[in-house]
Order: structure tokens, then C-alpha cells, then sequence
């Protein structure tokens, strides 16, 4: 969508609003719609080719305003969790659809992400040890729980061990800055003989400093025998799971318990939008059920429905789905794709016949199997640091013109 077009469209948007606020008499309190309603409704995938904004709009009055607020809201989440899950091919036990034990939720940040894993595994385990030993008081537990992650994590998960009053130790990187079973194995056997309990770990994927890769086929297994809850954090290189040639760097997310990467990091969706799954939705409910009178609902023990209220830590929620379904109709399967692998060949020609005609400086390309590549090699023994910081300026505002040129 060019400026030409989201000005038309906005335009289009503040009259649709208008005409619903200056209509909302004739518009019924209470939906007709009974729980489960909008998933037969829709496709059980998200569309590989783009979808007309005239075709989403349509959809909007006639799918959406019939369970306007909450049915339409909850159950647009659960499709649309699961449509994202199908893009990054998450075992099914993650997903919503046929009423697993699983599913999907958005929270706010990979932060609240990570923080409601650690609380939600905190109160899993306090339950397991009280009912195996039940004059173990709740505190006497909490003084010997441990939770890990690798040294390269997020600051995030520190702060949710803060947050959460356990202790968190962060395990040794190997050389490729990623956390291998041995570091972790090494851990756990100091600490479990020092009558501390390991109880949660954060394996990341794409650390902030470098991305690298924590090795999720070594420490899952682990973790599953040990009984420790596995979150993993792919918080912004999350998006690229969905290309299927890095989707191999996703593999050991079955041995986690939960995963969450954001959305508004890398696949266009607006801020905030963190997708988080869990393989079972007892795990979330368990630790934040509060049912007081004033929120009970007659569907609440039916089954029929997911009551987010209890996968969160707020109460209130915003339809944070809708703009998923925009953006995953919008751009189709397919142009999301070609928004994580960005360059084409033909970007790359282009570029290097714009860096060569510039004369500034010289790249010669090389070809990788099928991937046009452009090579910076630096030849000259006088060339100073600044030298180069000048031609990767150069580099970027050629590129910036190319892809310019590219959506125009």
C-alpha cells in the first residue's frame, strides 16, 4: 500500500467509524452468536497470495460485527494464533484448533511472555512438591527455586526472576555464543546437589547481541527429563520461521513447554503483538484463575470457549487479532516471505550496476549455488577505518534508492 492508497483507505476507515457511531442505535447490544461461531467462518490457513482490502473490509461487517467485543475477539486470537503457528509449522500440540490441551495467546511483549512461563511454571511446581509432600510450605519451596538461561539472554528474563522472587543463573556460552548441554547438564548437577530445586530455563533463539542460537536439540531433551519448564524466546528472529529454508533453526521447539516470538518485530504487524503458545492451557489457567462474581459468564465451564482473562497478566485486553488478520490477508503467506528474505537476485544486479556506475567504489559479484552475491573486499594496504564506514554509507543510500525504485 503506497501513500496514494493508505490515504484513501484511512479516509475510507474514519467514514466507516463515523457511520457506525452515528448508527449504534440500530445495533444490538448483546450478540445472537453462539461460541464457536467465526472459525467455520473463515479458512483454517492463512492465504498463501494477498486478499483485496475490499474483500477484508466486506469481511469485517460480516464476520466480525455479528460478535462484536468479546466472542469475536477471543476466537479471532485462537484462528489467527493458530494460522501464524501453521506458518512456522509448531507441532499441532501448541495449537487451538479441535480443543487440545494446547494453544495460542498474544500477549503484550516477549517480556510478558517470559514473565507469565516463569509464574506459570513457578505455581506448577509448587503444586507437584506439595502434593507429593504436603507440610512443605509455599516459602520453603521458593527459597530453593532456580531458574536459567544462557549468559547471552535477553535483560528481560533477569527482570522476570526479579519479578517472579526466584534465584536465575545464567549458563556459560560456547564459543558460537550459544548454550550446550554440558554447560547446562554441569549446572543443574551443582545446584540439584546443593538441594536447590531447577525448575524453569529460557532458551533463546537470536540473542539481541550477536543471534545466536541456543541448541534447543541438546537442552530439551534435558529439560524434559529433569522436569523443567522449557520457554523459548525467538523474540525477533522468531519471523524468519516462517520461510521454510530457516525453518530447520526452529527444530527442538517440541521438546518446549512454551514459545514466543513478536510479531511487530519482523513480520509487519504493528506494535504490540507478541505471540506466545503453550502446550497446555492448565499450566496458564492454573496459576491465574480468579473467577469473582462479576466476571463469571454463562459459558465459562462449557468448555465451548477460551477465556484469555486467565493467560495474562492484565484483565483487559484490546483486539489485538484484528490487525494480524489485515497483515496476514493483506500481504498472503507469500509476501511475507519475500519481506524476511528482503533481496532478490535482480535487487542485488541492480545495486551493483548503480555501487559500479557510481565509480566511488568497486564490488565484484560471485555467484553461491543460486544467490547473486555482492563482495566487499578491502585490497589496498593504506585503507583506514574510515575509509570503509564512508563506503558502507555509500553502500546503504544505493541501496535505499534501489529498493525505493523496487516498490515504486
Amino acid at each position: 500500500m503506497n501513500a496514494s492508497e493508505f490515504r484513501r483507505r484511512g479516509k475510507e476507515m474514519v467514514d466507516y467509524m463515523a457511520n457506525y457511531m452515528e448508527g449504534i442505535e440500530g445495533r444490538q447490544v448483546y450478540p445472537d452468536v453462539e461460541p464457536g461461531y467465526l472459525r467455520p467462518l473463515i479458512p483454517a490457513a492463512a492465504p498463501q497470495e494477498p486478499d483485496t482490502f475490499e474483500d477484508i473490509i466486506n469481511d469485517v461487517e460480516k464476520i466480525i460485527m455479528p460478535g462484536a467485543a468479546s466472542p469475536a475477539c477471543t476466537e479471532l486470537e485462537t484462528v489467527m494464533m493458530d494460522w501464524l503457528g501453521k506458518m512456522l509449522e509448531l507441532p499441532k500440540a501448541f495449537l487451538n484448533e479441535k480443543a487440545g490441551e494446547g494453544g495460542g495467546v498474544i500477549q503484550g511483549s516477549a517480556s510478558e511472555a517470559t514473565l507469565v512461563a516463569l509464574l506459570a511454571a513457578r505455581t506448577k511446581v509448587i503444586h507437584r512438591l506439595q502434593a507429593a509432600s504436603p507440610e512443605l510450605t509455599q516459602a520453603a519451596i521458593m527459597e530453593k527455586l532456580v531458574a536459567y538461561s544462557s549468559d547471552q539472554a535477553h535483560s528481560s528474563v533477569e527482570r522476570a526472576g526479579l519479578i517472579g522472587g526466584v534465584k536465575l543463573k545464567a549458563i556459560p556460552s560456547d564459543g558460537n555464543f550459544a548454550m550446550r548441554a554440558s554447560a547446562l547438564q554441569e549446572a543443574l548437577e551443582r545446584d540439584k546437589a546443593a538441594g536447590l530445586i531447577p525448575f524453569f530455563m529460557v532458551a533463546t533463539l537470536g540473542t539481541t547481541t550477536c543471534c545466536s542460537f541456543d541448541n534447543l536439540l541438546e537442552v530439551g531433551p534435558i529439560c524434559n527429563k529433569e522436569d523443567i519448564w522449557l520457554h523459548v524466546d525467538a523474540a525477533y528472529a522468531g519471523s524468519a520461521f516462517i520461510c521454510p529454508e530457516f525453518r530447520h533453526l526452529l527444530n527442538g521447539v517440541e521438546f518446549a513447554d512454551s514459545f514466543n516470538f513478536n510479531p511487530h518485530k519482523w513480520l509487519l504487524v504493528n506494535f504490540d503483538c507478541s505471540a506466545m503458545w503453550v502446550k497446555k492451557r492448565t499450566d496458564l489457567t492454573g496459576a491465574f484463575r480468579l473467577d469473582p462474581t462479576y466476571l463469571k459468564h454463562s459459558h465459562q465451564d462449557s468448555g465451548l470457549i477460551t477465556d484469555y482473562r486467565h493467560w495474562q497478566i492484565p484483565l483487559g485486553r484490546r483486539f489485538r487479532s484484528l490487525k494480524m488478520w489485515f497483515v496476514f490477508r493483506m500481504y498472503g503467506v507469500k509476501g511475507l516471505q519475500a519481506y524476511i528474505r528482503k533481496g532478490s537476485n535482480k535487487v542485488n544486479e541492480a545495486l551493483l550496476q548503480r555501487i559500479n556506475s557510481a565509480k566511488k567504489i568497486h564490488l565484484v559479484p560471485c555467484h553461491l549455488r543460486d544467490k547473486f552475491v555482492l563482495r566487499f573486499a578491502i585490497c589496498s594496504r593504506t585503507v583506514e577505518s574510515a575509509h570503509v564506514q564512508r563506503a558502507w554509507e555509500h553502500i546503504k543510500e544505493l541501496a535505499a534508492d534501489v529498493l525505493r525504485a523496487e516498490r515504486e
